[in-house]
């Protein structure tokens, strides 16, 4: 079973609504073993609309079509569907009811022009509104189906779950489900990633192509999030799904080492915040480029009162020397940010401090180009101070604010990476 996504909207083109609903009913087509190989978005243009919904049954066994369906000129998504259908519209007595006793109720003054939510295709099936006044439909044309539902996200919601892919699971025939799990990365490239994972990659193509069932592996670049690889797995059921991918994540993590910082929605200071509150460790942190950033990430955590002691942004030289106890000279330095480090522990009464000093941009600063940061740990949860020079002007093409970005989870990956290998130390 094929089901593609049509988002209807000249306001999705335009930027000025982002298309989560999409994405959603994607998960939920996968989690129903339900294929999507097409998403596509389109304006409300008549023609268009049809030439994108037959586009879609030619290649597919079914279209959701999202929008549209409220009560002004430019909704015409049933008109569409009525058009490929060859059908006309007529007027639900019914829906027209509902709708009206809705505004009653709610003791507002309905415009007849509301009545066009109740106008379906010929011979389509409702799906009735609970949360609005649009209803949902379901139309078929020979083998394939059209599904449209409103572009309002807990309306859709609603009725993707109660009416959608329970029809569209009873279409298919055969129950499956596809599960997939994101590992997330940092400090590798795509490319790098791509090389690692070669042969892995090869052989699951070895499985497929034998007629065995394999996961698919692939990578989604994040930006300051990392690289995220993904892992998809169709099965049975999800049991069987699960396994196949929880098997696999063992062969994959045992490829990349701790390049691994997170599964799914695990992001770094999540990750790095989990390590401090199992150590049962503080930590306090001293910024001088990222002006608070690091530690308003860390404070997004749940939970993080119990780790994070605080975060100092000593922004000017002489605020680095009066209150962390910074010496006289250069403050983009290895020796400034070892200072920093051991002043914020023990300014905030943490037992690990983390710096970072450096040059944002859009000038060099004590000679340093554009990029130059210095990361500084100290505690002897650590094994003692040390310190790492990072250079990222080349990855950050030279903007000021991707400096500070990057900085920000580089420094709390070293963090990370430092409390592991002192694990690995004492084991």
């Amino acid at each position: 079973m094929r089901c593609e996504v049509l988002a209807i909207g000249t306001e999705l083109l335009l930027g000025q609504i982002v298309d989560t609903n999409s994405s959603w009913i994607g998960e939920q087509l996968a989690a129903a073993g339900i294929d999507s190989h097409y998403q596509t978005k389109v304006g409300d243009n008549p023609g268009r609309i049809v030439r994108c919904l037959r586009t879609a049954l030619a290649r597919s066994d079914a279209v959701i079509c999202c929008g549209g369906l409220g009560p002004t000129k430019d909704d015409i998504t049933r008109e569409a569907i009525a058009e490929v259908l060859g059908v006309p519209l007529e007027l639900d007595d019914e829906v027209a009811a509902r709708i009206a006793e809705m505004f009653s109720s709610r003791g507002r003054q309905m415009s007849t022009n509301n009545f066009r939510q109740a106008e379906v295709p010929k011979g389509a099936s409702v799906i009735s509104q609970v949360r609005g006044t649009a209803p949902g439909l379901i139309c078929r044309l020979g083998d394939r189906a059209i599904y449209a539902v409103p572009g309002v996200p807990h309306e859709m919601r609603e009725m993707i779950t109660r009416a959608v892919i329970p029809d569209l699971v009873s279409r298919a025939g055969v129950a499956a489900t596809i599960f997939s799990r994101t590992l997330r990365t940092w400090g590798l490239a795509e490319s790098a990633l791509d090389e690692v994972l070669a042969g892995r990659m090869a052989a699951l193509d070895e499985v497929v192509a034998s007629g065995g069932n394999a996961p698919t592996i692939a990578f989604l670049a994040s930006g300051i999030e990392g690289i995220k690889v993904r892992i998809t797995a169709k099965a049975a059921d999800q049991a069987s799904a699960a396994a196949l991918v929880e098997a696999e994540e063992r062969e994959i993590r045992s490829l990349l080492g701790p390049a691994v910082f997170g599964v799914d929605e695990v992001n770094m200071e999540a990750a790095v915040g989990a390590l401090l509150a199992e150590r049962s460790l503080t930590l306090g942190v001293a910024e001088s480029l990222t002006g608070g950033l690091v530690g308003s990430r860390l404070t997004s955590v749940a939970g993080a009162s119990g780790w994070f002691r605080g975060s100092l942004v000593v922004y000017a030289s002489e605020v680095k020397r009066t209150l962390l106890g910074v010496a006289e000279g250069p403050v983009v330095s290895e020796l400034a940010a070892l200072e920093m480090a051991a002043g914020a522990a023990r300014v905030l009464g943490a037992d690990i401090g983390l710096s970072l000093t450096g040059v944002a941009g859009p000038d060099e600063q004590d000679g340093q180009p554009v990029g130059t940061v210095w990361v500084g740990l100290a505690g002897e949860a650590l094994g003692g101070p040390s310190a790492l020079l990072l250079r990222l002007g080349r990855y950050a093409g030279g903007a000021r604010e991707q400096v500070r970005l990057i900085a920000n989870i580089s420094a709390l990956d070293l963090l990370r990476r430092r409390l592991l290998e002192h694990d690995r130390r004492d084991g």
